[in-house]
């Protein structure tokens, strides 16, 4: 991959439970993409804000101005934060995969197959990668609580795709919570929970930080013998397109 190739729009659409911060990690990956320079949206999809309901979350980032928002029908990169999105179809979309495109990425928060033989046989058929991360696990022995879950899985997304960095991650992270940005409903009540998990605000960012790299890291090494790869514009391509929209 050389400097000069520009990264295409990547769509993510996270699936999790209600209280895991599906919406948070949608939220940091978004602040990433505009620390770095890229375009991007974010933004929620859930019913009743209780823990363990059905949520969602779209994030679509790109090198160009994104006007499209809502429900992510056609995503590149899904992540599954909850076994139970599987195994109890605990998710606003059915089958969980449905839409994803082909050469697409799956990252499931698991130390397991959890996926049926059809699942694998649909999935090899579109060429789709599947990245098992123990996510949770991983935010217990380096963040120190479950709540850095979603940190684990950001994490496992960068260090797959590249479509955001870590220095990028770090500074989403410092805005976050370490600055005076004002979150709403259950997104407030679960960046309180998660601020309580520590001591001091320094704490809180280097043990989420910390959750990220190592998760990065252990992506990183699997995405060597991956098949997957993140879809790049031809040379003059994006030039063209850019004009266009400008």
């Amino acid at each position: 991959m050389s400097e000069e190739q520009i990264m295409k729009r990547m769509n993510i659409r996270i699936s999790g439970l209600g209280g895991q911060g599906a919406v948070t990690a949608a939220h940091l990956l978004a602040m990433a993409a505009n620390k770095m320079g890229k375009f991007s949206i974010s933004n929620p999809f859930f019913g009743a804000e209780k823990r363990m309901a059905p949520a969602e979350s779209y994030v679509r980032i790109g090198p160009v101005k994104i006007y499209d928002r809502g429900e992510l029908v056609f995503p590149e990169i899904i992540m599954v934060f909850h076994p139970q999105v599987i195994t109890m179809q605990k998710s606003y979309t059915a089958p969980f995969y449905s839409g994803i495109k082909k050469g697409g990425l799956i990252i499931i928060n698991t130390n397991t197959d959890l996926l049926s033989d059809e699942d694998h046989q649909r999935l090899e058929d579109l060429e789709v990668s599947v990245f098992n991360c123990d996510a949770t696990h991983l935010a217990m022995e380096v963040g120190g609580t479950e709540l850095s879950t979603n940190m684990a899985m950001i994490g496992a997304c960068a260090g797959i795709t590249k479509v955001v960095d870590l220095d990028s991650l770090e500074e989403a992270l410092q805005d976050r919570f370490g600055k005076r940005y004002v979150a709403s409903g259950g997104t407030a009540t679960l960046d309180e929970a998660i601020k309580k998990k520590y001591a001091k605000k320094e704490q809180l960012l280097e043990k989420n930080n910390n959750t990220i790299k190592k998760s990065y890291e252990i992506a990183l090494e699997w995405a060597k013998t991956s098949k997957y790869s993140p879809v790049f514009y031809a040379p003059g391509e994006f030039e063209a397109i850019a004009a266009s929209t400008s």
